[in-house]
């Protein structure tokens, strides 16, 4: 983890890893939305509707697992002061906002023929909602922070976006048990682990290109954390030959 540290360690990894990652990504993603969409069964009760599964599920578990890697590179920042940090939490964060978007909007497509109507101020769809603006919110702290130089460069960050990050993570297992705690339109979690290991109420032909669509997806969100991360380290090398440069002349 240390080793990683080093920029010009981790941006020899990158390198080879961000294409790999986003073409794995394209594949598996690709492939089993294609197969849910047009090879997998209509559900029983849902009829086609169901497809949207296959989109809607992996942006759920990626806004809130972004966050979790967010709130993860934000203790690392506030600990262990680690270069990298605070640039992988900015990078994870548009992601992060972005996959959380198409989980509400998506959720809402689907939402109108199961429940009849757009949005409800579920314990499910109001804890994902907190979560796109919590993103927003650390985006425009981590902007505010390297505006006012305060993160040493565009990818440090500051204290007070990783604080934020920490405290934010708070809503993770709100989201997650939000259905089983109150009463809820939204379905109960469809996978779960018992004394017998892990239990699904889906049938294979639906679970297996969800898992595929899952893994896909995961991928690609790492590609684009890659891309960002690389993306502002350049702005950050950019930075300070600018600076070295004016305080030559």
């Amino acid at each position: 983890m240390h080793g990683l540290a080093n920029p010009a360690r981790f941006l020899r990894l990158a390198r080879w890893l961000t294409p790999l990652l986003l073409a794995c990504g394209v594949v598996l993603a690709g492939g089993a939305m294609a197969w849910g969409l047009f090879v997998a069964p209509a559900d029983q009760l849902q009829g086609e509707t169901v497809r949207i599964v296959y989109l809607h599920v992996p942006t759920a578990w990626l806004g809130m697992g972004g966050w979790s890697a967010l709130a993860l590179a934000s203790l690392a920042e506030l600990v262990w002061r680690h270069p990298l940090a605070g640039i992988g939490a900015r990078a994870i964060a548009l992601p992060g906002a972005v996959f959380a978007a198409i989980c509400l909007v998506t959720g809402s497509i689907w939402g109108r023929p199961a429940w009849g109507t757009w949005w409800v101020w579920d314990g499910r769809l109001t804890s994902m909602l907190v979560l796109f603006f919590l993103y927003l919110a650390y985006l425009a702290l981590a902007d505010a922070a390297q505006r006012d130089g305060n993160g040493g460069g565009a990818g440090g960050g500051s204290r007070i976006p990783a604080i934020f990050g920490l405290v934010g993570a708070v809503n993770i297992p709100i989201i997650h048990y939000s259905v089983l705690w109150w009463n809820s339109l939204h379905q109960p979690p469809s996978l779960g682990f018992g004394a017998g290991g892990v239990k699904s109420a889906m049938a294979p032909e639906f679970l297996v290109p969800l898992l595929v669509s899952t893994v896909g997806f995961s991928l690609l969100f790492g590609a684009v954390v890659l891309m960002r991360m690389r993306a502002l380290l350049a702005d950050q090398q950019a930075e300070a030959r600018l600076r070295r440069k004016a305080m030559a002349a």
